[in-house]
């Protein structure tokens, strides 16, 4: 390294690049076991023509978007993203940060979320929240078990394990959870101490959901192959052309029309393994 080159002491931008790094080794090294577990529920759920619903609030919002719909995923996953535990962009003023912060500690909000869907076997659910002890995230998930879904959840363990439950149940996410996987993100998030800044900087929970819900991806689809069901796949035109990309589109959003008839009462018109359909 030459000497106008940054170095790991006096460069917090690159000090960031190397704990992302370590990051992601740790959950290479340690959370494998746990990504193919619920990788495997996710593809028995989605080769059942069922759905993994998604939910997160707050910025853990981000990895419920990540996984579906973009590029290189495919249908079978619910997002559920609610917006006024969500929609941070006016910071202050409606809609700002302290009534969604305020809000997510309300009891009974989880369940009249859920309300709003027919949840049922073959479904699977995952549940995003870097904490895990919030009322609404523990509720939802409360609320998957109760309806005989297997339930993922993905958090950082180490603030999780530190944080005091806050549900009336005085359990924690992964009290609840078949799975639970660790986003890799230290207490309290961020990772970086920068001179003459009281606190550190930089959070880690982003990193961690992006690097763990696109190897799930990659996992439930290898799955899906092997169980005969290889997924519809969101591919660029890059990749496919402009004229078949667009078809490619076109067959993903229907594909997802179609499953996402049972979170609201319907069936799948393929199918006739439901014959209850009342919501």
């Amino acid at each position: 390294m030459d000497s106008s080159s940054p170095r790991d002491d006096d460069h917090p931008a690159l000090a960031y690049l190397h704990a992302a790094e370590d990051l992601v080794r740790h959950i290479r090294e340690t959370q494998l076991d746990a990504i193919d577990e619920a990788a495997e529920i996710c593809a028995q759920t989605i080769a059942a023509d069922g759905l993994v619903h998604l939910f997160g609030t707050g910025h853990s919002r981000i990895p419920v978007e990540e996984i579906f719909p973009r590029h290189g995923s495919f249908p079978g996953f619910h997002p559920i993203v609610e917006l006024s535990l969500t929609y941070h962009n006016p910071v202050v003023g409606a809609n700002g940060q302290r009534q969604a912060m305020f809000i997510e500690h309300v009891e009974g909000l989880g369940e009249r979320i859920l309300r709003n869907f027919v949840l049922r076997p073959p479904d699977s659910f995952i549940v995003f929240s870097n904490s895990g002890v919030n009322e609404v995230v523990v509720e939802v998930a409360l609320e998957a078990r109760e309806r005989d879904l297997p339930v993922i959840v993905v958090v950082s363990t180490e603030h999780c394990s530190a944080s005091t439950p806050q549900h009336s149940s005085g359990r924690r996410l992964p009290d609840v959870a078949d799975v639970v996987i660790d986003n890799g993100a230290p207490g309290g998030d961020a990772m970086i101490d920068v001179d003459g800044v009281e606190d550190p900087v930089g959070p880690a929970s982003t990193l961690g959901y992006a690097a763990v819900v696109n190897a799930l991806k990659c996992r439930v689809a290898d799955r899906l192959a092997d169980l005969g069901h290889p997924p519809t796949v969101l591919s660029s035109s890059y990749v496919l052309g402009a004229e078949a990309s667009e078809e490619r589109f076109e067959a993903c959003y229907d594909e997802y029309r179609d499953r996402v008839r049972r979170a609201y009462g319907g069936r799948r018109q393929h199918s006739t393994a439901d014959t209850d359909d009342s919501a």
